[in-house]
């Protein structure tokens, strides 16, 4: 199979890169990534010789670009994504150019040159907004709360239309929280992590009560590829670990790991809109297609704990003050 990876130098994109490299020797991967401020070379540096593996420098936003990869693909898979929420209250512009103006140039290009593609579309929990009670199934409607969350919502609508009249092979998901290695600084855990390490005072924001669910990447990359093979085409499928966790339980079990003090963690103004809490009913995968989450919170958050502190070249050159600044919405991007 020939593979179309957007966005693969990202977090999520790059582990699933690497996760598909070793569960599928017939693969034949091309990765392109316009290599925007949440993507690193870095991540992807020891395959990138690999013979079935291509990098190139390129925008989704190009229709051009776009027809010339998709005519030999059977298989997109498109991670690229403005993903940072605060950056998307302080300027949300470049939100809606990658997940929603980006995502219908793709359906475009798919209509206009090759019907016969597979279309994944890698989305997110927020599209659906909070919910205080109970959890979000597939079919609910959507009511995202920030910028970053209604251009990936609008992404998917297109998706499902573009389904619908066009007869295109599209097929969504949405995800939880991911965590693990390569994730970029500015993200809750890598910060806490980094900052921990640098004897910095951890931000939390608001009462630190807001609550998420917690996935390991590597059960996201196995869940995306569990819908590759076996999914149905027109359908959403949730994926989710039940690792519903306060931001407070999270940034305190880092700590202790790394035995810092808890004094470290410092209660800052809470951004604008933010969701109390998360929640995704995953069933549907689970019983459909049998998948389920092999990684525990707690293995995994120690695994993650221990890759950034045995990495510092990795993140070292990504770190500034605007990257783990304590209310990063306020300023300028």
């Amino acid at each position: 199979m020939n593979y179309l990876i957007t966005g693969g130098l990202g977090f999520i994109g790059g582990n699933f890169i690497r996760y598909l490299l070793t569960k599928d020797k017939d693969a034949q991967i091309t990765n392109i990534d316009i290599i925007s401020h949440g993507a690193n070379p870095a991540n992807l540096k020891d395959i990138e010789k690999q013979k079935n593996y291509k990098f190139l420098k390129e925008d989704i936003c190009n229709k051009e670009t776009l027809k010339k990869h998709l005519i030999n693909t059977d298989i997109v898979v498109n991670f690229a994504a403005e993903s940072h929420v605060d950056r998307s209250i302080s300027d949300p512009q470049p939100f809606f150019k990658s997940n929603t103006e980006g995502v219908l140039n793709i359906l475009e290009v798919m209509r206009q040159t090759n019907k016969n593609i597979k279309y994944f579309q890698i989305g997110t929990d927020e599209s659906y907004g909070d919910i205080t009670k109970g959890s979000f199934k597939e079919e609910d409607r959507l009511t995202p709360s920030s910028p970053y969350a209604a251009s990936k919502a609008a992404a998917d609508v297109f998706c499902l239309a573009y389904h619908r009249t066009y007869g295109l092979d599209v097929t969504l998901t949405r995800c939880t929280n991911n965590f693990g290695p390569f994730q970029f600084p500015e993200k809750l855990i890598p910060k806490t992590i980094i900052r921990a390490e640098k004897n910095l005072k951890v931000p939390i924001y608001g009462s630190g009560k807001n609550v998420r669910d917690w996935i390991y990447v590597i059960d996201h990359c196995e869940a995306v590829k569990t819908i590759i093979d076996n999914g149905k085409s027109g359908q959403i499928y949730n994926i989710s670990s039940g690792n519903e966790l306060q931001n407070t339980k999270v940034v305190e079990t880092i700590l202790e790991l790394m035995d810092k003090p808890p004094d470290l963690m410092e209660f800052v103004e809470d951004r604008p809109g933010h969701d109390i809490r998360y929640s995704l009913d995953s069933s549907k995968i689970r019983k459909e297609l049998g998948w389920t989450p092999r990684y525990q919170f707690v293995k995994a958050i120690k695994e993650t704990v221990k890759w950034y502190i045995n990495n510092l070249q990795w993140w070292s050159s990504l770190v500034t003050p605007q990257i783990i600044h304590p209310t990063p919405w306020k300023l300028k991007w």
